[in-house]
């Protein structure tokens, strides 16, 4: 992970996510713990910071698409990098606990 992410706050967020959709793969749960911590939804940045392929990121977002827990909102025909947000539905995201936060 590169330095302006916090790495206590993606795991705790990626366990969030595992916890509330066992039925999603690491990489997709990470996509959207990412989304849920502000970080833009960008795919060529996200497989950069975290050292993935981008055609598995890319598959992982059409996935998401597909079940709409994600939008996407740009997509560049020659470079594949896509944008993308969540859909409006937050619920597959929940929040921590108020016990948690600081």
């Amino acid at each position: 992970m590169s330095g302006g992410l916090d790495e206590a706050a993606f795991v705790a967020a990626l366990d969030r996510v595992s916890a509330a959709r066992p039925d999603l793969d690491p990489l997709a749960a990470g996509l959207l713990a990412a989304l849920d911590l502000g970080l833009p939804g960008d795919s060529r940045a996200f497989a950069r910071t975290f050292g993935v392929e981008h055609a598995l990121v890319l598959r992982a977002l059409s996935g998401l698409e597909e079940a709409g827990l994600v939008a996407v909102t740009a997509r560049d025909g020659r470079t594949q990098r896509t944008r993308y947000t969540t859909s409006g539905s937050r619920a597959s995201v929940p929040s921590p606990p108020a016990s948690s936060r600081a």
